[in-house]
């Protein structure tokens, strides 16, 4: 009798039906909806006999491309559950004053903007980012596919199977409710028993040790695998930006591995690396989280540098101006992010001459970043100005991230810093850079390359009216933030006292519902332009005159993306190929040895998803067998000598023909 709930915690550990939110009518009614979509999603897959192709070609892929834009796909379904924690929010703080307490109690507003911060930056930007390197950087570089194919592909199924710990913790428990950074003594054992810091800790581990391998993977492409004649001084703008921001990778993630890991000892092992006991000290925890935490703001804005970079030459109609310097401005961002991580928290009571310090480097760090807005705007000089979507979304990143640069350089300054710190002002500065820099680049680079992928345009007129959405809702929805700050707003407020604060917050309210039209209007973009996919074909194969190697290819490109490896004598590769009327030979080809797929990475990643959720739930047992399964997966898979396949010489020259011959037509 004794051995049977025995029995039952080393199966189930904590995991209970109290751990359903059964209580809460919110998170109730979103389960139906997900769950009632997921079931219309399934039907419809199923309904059209899909499954197996997208196994066979998609899941399993090893292809850098394919790979990319399932990243891509990734962040934007993620998009859609971040920035609905994102209104929720902004809807919650502008009814909640006075004896009004909102719709939201002030725990689950707690997880809200907790899991809309952990979302939007490892769940939306990342993979994003990521995808976007992944699709265009072997282009660029004249390689068939990236170093280590499999490891790209355990790569993004490592990021997925994160983003559904985080989605399972809606339906099954609870998530943390620390901030999105999860300080201690908030994320202790004792002032969260629960499992949310749980799922926060495995839901960042597992997606960051896809995130560390695919940099790694990345970093090898660019220097083992440019085409040759290709020097780094002859690379793209962007395969430059991409150097540099795996580099960060490598150097960042492991640290937030290690932050993690200490962390999750002194909740499951009692340690007490961050707790005022036995010498411990949370600002420890609070530098590690931000020896990685500001390298990771160039993570993701250095890859959208090289995109503006891209779009402005391409839509200026000429070659962009100070390559050079733009390079170096790239390599002096990239080292000295990792000597401004204090002037996160100028309080913490360093003082005169630390603070002073990091002062000085985050106004330094401000000049290579303001050359960059030179440069660009002096290719913009005198050039012929189209804009199309991708410069529309370039003008307007000009304009906002030189204001949310200014605003950084303000609380670069400590004394200023001591009266913002941990204000809405803060808040508004952090999204100005993230939402003026690295969404709108996103969306210009989604914009520019989708051709490329796909071999059509996306819609402009709905690409338009997202812009403008956008564009107006960002400044409705953060403008008042600033303003909100300077009055000394604390951040993370449900609820406020003072009516006069209401109407600030109504203002960003409505920010937030523009933003979410102008999501809907991407998702009917997205819609009418597979529908009208024959319409908007390009017949050029090169729809933006684009000037580097990715566009010297096939729109959609080939598995083996080049048949004949390209050689390189300027960054402008691709345009001296046009001007000088290359035609590319039409015999002499031979077999293309590429490897075939396997459903290894989804394999490891599921089991990685059951330990991790076994561990979250202290359930010891399939912790256990998940873990020892995972680890004989891993084994077995070095045994497995993929079969490789070999496209034929007729399948090549077909592909060959047809691109010589656009070629020859455009020039």
């Amino acid at each position: 009798m004794l051995a049977h709930p025995d029995l039952t915690k080393l199966i189930f550990g904590r995991l209970t039906l109290e751990a359903l939110p059964l209580h809460v009518p919110i998170v109730l009614g979103t389960f139906a909806v997900v769950a009632l979509g997921g079931l219309v999603l399934v039907g419809a897959l199923t309904y059209f006999k899909l499954w197996g192709y997208l196994w066979r070609e998609w899941f399993t892929s090893i292809d850098h491309k394919r790979i990319g834009i399932m990243y891509m796909i990734l962040g934007f379904v993620m998009l859609l559950r971040g920035f609905a924690d994102a209104v929720m929010m902004r809807a919650q703080q502008a009814i909640s004053f006075g004896d009004n307490m909102g719709y939201l109690p002030p725990e689950h507003y707690d997880q809200i903007f907790t899991a809309h911060g952990v979302i939007m930056i490892f769940f939306v930007a990342m993979p994003m980012v990521t995808g976007m390197m992944n699709f265009v950087m072997p282009l660029q570089i004249g390689a068939r596919d990236v170093a280590f194919p499999f490891l790209n592909n355990f790569s993004f199924w490592m990021t997925v199977a994160g983003a559904l710990l985080v989605m399972a913790s809606l339906f099954i428990g609870e998530f943390a409710r620390t901030g999105w950074l999860a300080y201690p003594p908030l994320s202790d054992i004792v002032s969260s028993p629960d499992a949310g810091v749980d799922y926060y800790i495995w839901a960042l581990q597992i997606a960051g040790v896809g995130t560390l391998l695919s940099g790694i993977n990345l970093l090898v492409t660019i220097v083992k695998m440019r085409a040759p004649g290709m020097t780094l001084m002859r690379m793209p703008v962007f395969t430059w930006t991409a150097l540099c921001t795996n580099v960060l990778i490598v150097a960042a993630f492991p640290v937030l591995t290690a932050a993690l890991a200490l962390l999750a000892l002194d909740r499951y092992a009692g340690t007490n690396f961050f707790t005022t006991e036995l010498g411990g000290n949370a600002m420890m925890y609070v530098n590690l989280i931000w020896i990685w935490g500001h390298p990771e703001v160039y993570i993701l804005v250095l890859p959208v540098f090289g995109i503006f970079s891209e779009v402005t030459a391409t839509f200026s109609r000429k070659p962009l101006f100070g390559y050079t310097s733009m390079v170096y401005a790239s390599v002096v961002i990239t080292v000295l992010s990792y000597l401004v991580w204090l002037h996160h928290f100028f309080t913490m009571g360093s003082g005169a001459s630390v603070n002073s310090f990091f002062g000085i480097t985050t106004m330094i760090i401000s000049i290579p970043t303001g050359a960059k807005i030179f440069n660009w705007l002096f290719t913009m000089y005198r050039g012929r100005v189209e804009f199309e979507v991708p410069m529309m979304w370039t003008v307007a990143f000009m304009v906002t991230f030189v204001i949310g640069g200014m605003t950084g350089v303000l609380l670069a300054v400590p004394p200023a810093d001591f009266s913002l710190h941990n204000s809405l002002f803060l808040i508004a500065h952090f999204h100005n850079v993230i939402i003026g820099g690295v969404v709108f680049g996103l969306f210009a680079g989604i914009y520019y390359w989708f051709p490329k992928a796909f071999g059509f345009r996306l819609e402009p007129f709905w690409g338009k009216c997202a812009f403008w959405f956008w564009v107006v809702g960002f400044y409705f929805a953060f403008m008042p933030l600033y303003m909100l700050g300077l009055m000394g707003v604390t951040r993370r407020l449900s609820h406020f006292n003072d009516p006069a604060l209401q109407i600030w917050f109504v203002a960003a309210a409505f920010g937030a519902f523009l933003i979410l039209l102008g999501i809907g209007s991407q998702i009917m973009q997205f819609a009418v332009s597979f529908k009208n996919r024959e319409a908007l074909r390009d017949v050029t194969g090169d729809p933006w005159n684009g000037r580097t190697l990715e566009w010297s290819t096939s729109s959609p490109p080939p598995k083996y993306n080049f048949a004949f490896t390209p050689l390189v004598h300027d960054h402008d590769a691709w345009w001296m190929m046009k001007k000088h009327r290359y035609q590319r030979p039409l015999d002499g080809f031979v077999p293309i040895h590429m490897p075939s797929n396997t459903g290894a990475g989804i394999i490891l990643a599921g089991l990685s998803f059951v330990f991790g959720f076994a561990m979250i739930w202290y359930m010891w047992l399939l912790a256990a067998v998940s873990f020892a399964a995972l680890l004989l997966t891993a084994i077995a898979h070095t045994f497995n000598y993929h079969r490789d396949y070999y496209l034929s010489a007729d399948e090549v020259r077909r592909v060959e023909a047809s691109r010589t011959e656009l070629l020859a037509r455009h020039v």
